[in-house]
């Protein structure tokens, strides 16, 4: 790479969340940390920010956002990332908590300040939502906003159709999806493709470092979750896939595509819509949809993260 790109990630750790976290603190200059309620509650979520910050030695601040959805109750994925969002690995309290409960104000405030930088959401879009409808203009300052959620087949996790991050908000989602932001969706499609296991648990566990004896436990509370939920010995991991489509995106293949999300079905709320009717689409492309990774490349990357952490 000829330069680090400039991110923000906005997140909601989550076990996979954590593991972004480290690969963008490699690979990305990040300039800051915001969060949002999604796999758990919001004061976990910002609480597991600032660990991982504490964790990685990193200088950013970290603003707390949104606590539920733009619309009725906020879901969580406790089975998923424990009952505090970072499945087994227990660490220290953090020494310095959030820089501010106004996560929204710090995007705009953020970008306005410095245009080109990559916005990267890997959880419910809450934030990115109200602080597109504060600031319009927020889409044309922002290199990209590149997103982990959907998915391009219509294969949920969720639901049968419906991914957890565009599920937990979808009239957030459907709202970015409106704008005229520049987006890129890694859906459940292409992050599927990106699976770990006890066999890099282990090679993280003998690194003998922090990082790597976190990185151990995380992948290991994700193996037994997905041996057990559905039967598969390596898990998909969804949120780093995000961060790398950023620093790394020649590993992976996309296409320019309309997308909307669906709000009103009963059977398909929070479902990503993606025409793919080519030259007979009924809207012209609003986002560059993932849908091949240079899977064992991506995870190599990940992997350096860790032991160069």
């Amino acid at each position: 790479m000829a330069s680090r790109p400039r991110v923000i990630l906005d997140c909601d750790p989550g076990v996979d969340d954590a593991m972004a976290l480290i690969t963008a603190a490699r690979f990305a200059d990040l300039v800051g940390i915001t969060t949002v309620a999604g796999n758990v509650e919001l004061e976990h979520t910002t609480a597991n920010a600032c660990r991982m910050r504490e964790l990685l030695g990193l200088e950013v601040e970290v603003h707390s956002g949104a606590a539920g959805p733009l619309v009725g109750d906020q879901a969580f994925a406790h089975n998923v990332h424990g009952a505090t969002g970072l499945g087994d690995l227990v660490l220290p309290n953090p020494e310095k908590g959030p820089d501010s409960e106004n996560a929204v104000d710090w995007l705009i405030e953020t970008t306005r300040a410095e245009e080109g930088i990559h916005l990267v959401p890997v959880g419910p879009l809450t934030n990115v939502a109200l602080a597109l409808r504060a600031d319009p203009q927020l889409t044309d300052r922002v290199a990209s906003v590149t997103l982990m959620g959907g998915a391009a087949v219509g294969v949920g996790n969720v639901t049968s159709v419906a991914e957890f991050n565009v599920y937990a908000d979808p009239e957030a989602a459907a709202e970015v999806f409106r704008s005229r932001a520049p987006l890129a969706m890694l859906g459940l499609n292409l992050t599927h493709q990106v699976r770990m296991g006890s066999a890099h648990s282990e090679v993280c566990a003998a690194l003998g470092t922090q990082v790597g004896d976190a990185m151990a436990q995380l992948l290991e509370f994700y193996t037994v979750f997905h041996l057990a939920e559905e039967q598969v010995v390596d898990g998909p991991i969804h949120d780093p896939c995000a961060v790398l489509a950023v620093t790394h995106p020649d590993l992976f293949e996309v296409a320019e595509r309309n997308v909307r999300v669906e709000i009103d079905g009963t059977l398909t709320r929070g479902m990503t819509v993606i025409d793919e009717r080519g030259p007979r689409a009924a809207e012209p492309a609003n986002c560059r949809v993932a849908y091949r990774a240079h899977a064992e490349r991506v995870i190599e990357l990940i992997m350096q993260a860790v032991r160069e952490a």
